[in-house]
């Protein structure tokens, strides 16, 4: 299957190509992370998810290292991200009965699908 072109970086002047999803090539990927988490992330974001949470992170993900989700469907996949079964915002906490490890890919659709039915 032919791969997408690559595309030049989005960073100001960088003459480098990507395949990105974000438009950074790799050299300036962390450095616009990084900014977008300092500068443009609420004050409430660093508060629910700063030291103390990583670390819980990372004992969960340890602990359960494969996607619940995937499971499920009779895959086994790694568990890259911890999801709130009930969401902070709404009164969550972070005790093991609230989190559900998953990977990427269905963390990022249970996400989408929640903000959905917010909407509507």
């Amino acid at each position: 299957m032919p791969r997408k072109a690559k595309r030049p970086c989005r960073y100001n002047g960088c003459p480098n190509l990507t395949e990105s999803s974000s438009g950074y090539c790799s050299e300036h990927e962390k450095t616009q992370s990084r900014h977008y988490d300092k500068f443009l992330r609420s004050p409430e974001h660093h508060k629910r998810y700063g030291y103390q949470w990583r670390k819980l992170r990372a004992r969960f993900l340890n602990s359960h290292p494969l996607c619940e989700q995937c499971k499920l469907e009779g895959r086994y996949t790694a568990a890259t991200e911890v999801h709130h079964i009930k969401p902070l915002s709404e009164g969550g906490g972070n005790d093991e009965r609230n989190l559900m490890p998953l990977c990427h890919q269905c963390h990022s659709r249970i996400t989408l699908t929640a903000e959905n039915r917010k909407r509507h």
